[in-house]
């Protein structure tokens, strides 16, 4: 699956094993459903940083890649505004 703006990376539960700072930071933020913008606008990192951390740890195991909600209204003024404030801080 590629790893998009809304897709969203839940933790596995497995433990990696090389992990740096930063792949763990990432885990962390991905124990509950979280969009990839999300991601990169908390750990306040450029999205092609924040897409090559979010693949080694789906290479690992330790994150899944979910879709998103194909039954949330594409137009739910609450999403966009968090994605818009997610796109700013970056």
């Amino acid at each position: 699956m590629e790893l998009v703006l809304l897709t969203l990376p839940v933790s596995t539960g497995r433990a990696g094993s090389t992990l740096e700072l930063e792949h763990v930071q990432v885990m962390e933020l991905c124990r509950r459903p979280i969009s990839v913008a999300e991601v990169a606008a908390r750990m306040r990192l450029p999205l092609v940083v924040i897409r090559v951390l979010l693949a080694d740890l789906v290479d690992c195991g330790t994150i899944a890649p979910q879709a998103p909600n194909p039954r949330a209204p594409a137009h739910d003024r609450a999403l966009l505004e968090r994605l818009l404030d997610g796109l700013q801080r970056i």
